[in-house]
């Protein structure tokens, strides 16, 4: 009899265990509806050595827009429609047309359209040009546990870490949303930071809320899937051990009746 109730528990703790809830899955979970919180640590993109900017001048006389474009001729005719692209060398500067080297180093992209700007109109060139500053190949790296890891180009400004998770296809279920890495490199030195994707305190306060151009973000797998993903690893670790386990001592109770 005792053999019987202790199959009965041990089939319905299996039961419970494959079908219970994962914990740590939902995002924000300390953030009701209708609630604000405030970012701590706005930053902005500032350009580095190595990025590539697309740059465009725009003014009412196309053949002198023409000339601060480094453009291409595709089938005979020039295209400007997205800008000349420029490498920011190891000096932090570019060669422009006309105007020569310009300094652009540790500037957003308002005031590197800013800057040019007031040098075209400083020198009599343009009086009223419209510059258009994009970023080229400014990325981040996604790795681990999601959807579909690789680089992450940033298109805009205030790239957040959410922002990167959703263009990689978010993370697998089996993914830890409690400690997502992310390594900045800053003035030669790596620093790692962890975030708390379940709450929206710790993810909002965080200092790589705003990604930089180049971080690195790494989400690690479960307990569950890395012990599965290693050979020879615990078959107690997958559902179909539960559920196997749960069908025997079924079956063993039925027969003890």
């Amino acid at each position: 009899m005792k053999i019987k109730y202790f199959l009965i528990a041990l089939a319905v703790a299996a039961g419970f265990s494959a079908c219970s809830v994962p914990q740590n899955i939902n995002y924000f979970q300390d953030m009701p509806s209708e609630m604000s919180m405030n970012v701590q640590n706005p930053l902005e993109i500032k350009i580095r050595p190595d990025d590539r900017i697309s740059i465009l001048v725009s003014t009412r006389d196309q053949e002198l827009s023409q000339l601060f474009s480094l453009y291409s001729n595709i089938g005979g005719g020039a295209s400007q429609t997205k800008g000349s692209e420029y490498t920011v060398d190891s000096n932090g500067t570019i060669h422009f047309p006309v105007l020569g080297r310009l300094h652009v180093a540790g500037m957003n992209r308002e005031e590197i359209a800013e800057a040019i700007r007031q040098e075209l109109v400083a020198r009599n060139l343009v009086k009223d040009p419209i510059i258009t500053v994009n970023f080229s190949n400014l990325h981040v790296t996604v790795l681990g546990d999601v959807a579909s890891a690789g680089e992450v180009l940033i298109d805009r400004d205030k790239f957040t870490l959410i922002d990167a998770i959703a263009k990689c296809g978010d993370l697998q279920i089996t993914g830890r949303r409690q400690n997502v890495k992310v390594i900045r490199q800053s003035n030669g030195r790596e620093t790692a930071y962890e975030v708390d994707l379940c709450s929206a305190k710790d993810l909002l306060a965080s200092p790589v809320y705003y990604l930089q151009q180049n971080d690195i973000i790494y989400v690690e797998s479960n307990d569950k899937k890395s012990r599965t993903a290693v050979d020879n690893g615990s078959a107690m670790a997958t559902p179909a051990f539960w559920i196997s386990l749960f069908t025997f001592a079924v079956s063993v109770v039925t027969l003890m009746k």
